[in-house]
């Protein structure tokens, strides 16, 4: 009970956001939903009278349909940008084949006598489409749009990684950061509105005959009505900024820029995938980003620095089980064996390699062990025990994980499996509590603010200081969870404002500092 009054209260705290969100939610829904049956009706209709065309376009239709939804998503963006544009077309895209495949049924299903007998009685072409096989065919027509709807209205939640809103900001921001709440404030309205799209398209399809010309003029309208719910946010925004789910609902994210900074910003939510070249295509000006990424050199973007210090410190360790270090004692040694050896500016070059260069992770891996001597051919006659190693969905994490791996089985009898891209911190923390893998990489800042949470009291002491953070998440850990943070690599992947280089030259902006008092300006002037 006390869970369901939390989510409650999680619920109304959040309401405008919520409500601006579901609305958003429906119109890229319904928009690509629009689209799909003004194309797909028509083209269903043409192929129900050309049987050799007919598997062809319900190939093609078939085949855009397998692509997973986020790599449909990923093609869009270098033809299309980021925002309205790519996921509307994509969810076009994918609600086409129902579309397209129940009209071409439900045409081609039509009795061919009462076709004959409208013929007899002196109907054209035309007149017979309109006034029979269409309306009789609306039932198996209205069940293909029924699917659309359903499929579009999961997919849509994937809109959120490219800055198209919808109820996937709460969704991934909550996986991101271990919020139940957020997760359930995201997927619970987006399954009532999948309920409910569904049910009142119901009501449509039981409609009898003489009232689906009713319902073939009422659908439309109501489309278009649901379609202008969509504003695209960001189009009259002098300064925008792009922020991961993650980024947004944490203290050291966006939370503490408006608590701290009083920061107020205009905000879209975008994956990390994106977000840089979004910055450097000047489609984005500030964005949350990690001070060792590779894409800061690539795209020419600066950190801002911190001088109200809200970014705690984020040295990346190995973070283990107790019980897998009892069952493996050589482990430790060899994990730490990185600890010292990789500093910020040879993890951005890393990663530079990967993100811009498009090197595979494991080449990085392996060029850089054999640069620093620490690579040795893996052990022959190895045991059976195997060791199974998790990382994060981001290159710097593949990265070092194709490390580990090499050292483990270089210097041990034991088998590596590795399990890379598990997504953010709770997927994989909760893959490590629940004995899925053995162990991953982990950053201090973020076993702090995300898993631990600690008060206000406790955090201000320690924010700012390496050590002081260190040692208190690896007390609390093995306390808590019974997992051991090992030393630390070197290197400190914090999380840092960005903006482009010559905008912020331009603007005079080096620090969180000026951008607050850029943005005061700006808002006083207009």
């Amino acid at each position: 009970m006390n869970e369901q009054l939390n989510l409650v209260q999680f619920m109304l705290q959040q309401s405008d956001k919520l409500l601006d969100q579901t609305i958003a939610h429906i119109g890229l829904t319904c928009i690509s939903l629009l689209i799909a049956v003004t194309i797909g009706l028509p083209l269903g209709i043409w192929i129900a009278d050309k049987k050799r065309v007919a598997w062809f376009v319900l190939g093609i239709a078939g085949i855009l349909q397998t692509i997973p939804s986020i790599a449909l998503l990923g093609f869009m963006i270098p033809i299309l940008g980021i925002g309205a544009l790519p996921a509307i077309s994509a969810l076009f895209l994918y609600a086409l084949l129902p579309v397209i495949r129940n009209t071409y049924t439900g045409i081609t299903g039509v009795d061919p006598a009462i076709t004959e007998s409208a013929r007899g009685m002196g109907m054209n072409k035309w007149q017979i489409l309109f006034n029979v096989e269409i309306p009789l065919a609306m039932p198996v027509i209205l069940a293909g749009i029924r699917t659309a709807t359903v499929i579009n209205v999961g997919v849509a939640t994937l809109a959120a990684y490219i800055a198209a809103g919808g109820l996937g900001e709460f969704i991934f921001g909550g996986i991101a950061l271990n919020n139940t709440n957020m997760i359930l404030a995201g997927a619970i309205p987006a399954a009532l509105l999948a309920i409910l799209l569904d049910f009142l398209l119901s009501l449509f399809q039981k409609a009898n005959l003489k009232k689906m010309r009713k319902v073939s003029l009422i659908l439309p309208v109501l489309l278009i009505l649901f379609s202008s719910f969509y504003i695209i946010p960001y189009t009259s925004e002098k300064v925008l900024a792009g922020f991961t789910p993650e980024f947004m609902g944490r203290e050291d994210g966006y939370l503490g820029l408006k608590s701290k900074y009083q920061l107020d910003i205009p905000t879209v939510v975008i994956s990390d995938a994106v977000m840089y070249k979004a910055a450097f295509e000047k489609k984005l000006d500030v964005i949350s980003g990690y001070s060792t990424d590779g894409r800061l050199k690539a795209y020419d973007l600066v950190t801002l620095e911190d001088d109200k210090t809200i970014f705690p410190p984020y040295y990346a360790a190995p973070l283990i089980r107790h019980d897998v270090l009892e069952k493996y004692p050589e482990l430790q040694p060899v994990l730490e064996i990185l600890s010292g050896v990789i500093n910020d500016s040879i993890m951005t070059e890393l990663n530079y390699r990967v993100d811009y260069q498009k090197q595979l992770p494991e080449k990085v891996a392996l060029d850089f062990m054999l640069e620093k001597g620490l690579y040795k051919k893996p052990q022959s006659g190895a045991g059976t025990e195997t060791v199974r190693l998790g990382s994060k969905i981001f290159a710097e994490q593949y990265i070092l994980i194709n490390m580990y791996k090499m050292l483990i089985e270089g210097n041990t009898k034991l088998k590596v499996v590795t399990r890379t891209g598990l997504g953010g911190t709770k997927i994989c923390f909760d893959a490590l509590t629940n004995n899925e893998i053995d162990m991953y990489p982990e950053y201090t800042g973020t076993g702090l603010l995300v898993i631990l949470k600690p008060d206000k009291i406790t955090l201000d002491p320690i924010i700012g200081n390496r050590e002081k953070v260190f040692d208190f998440v690896q007390k609390e850990f093995s306390d808590q969870y019974k997992l051991s943070w090992l030393k630390p690599i070197g290197f400190n992947n914090a999380y840092a404002l960005m903006m482009r280089r010559s905008q912020a030259q331009s603007l005079r902006i080096k620090t969180i500092s000026d951008l607050k008092n850029y943005l005061s300006n700006e808002n006083h002037q207009h």
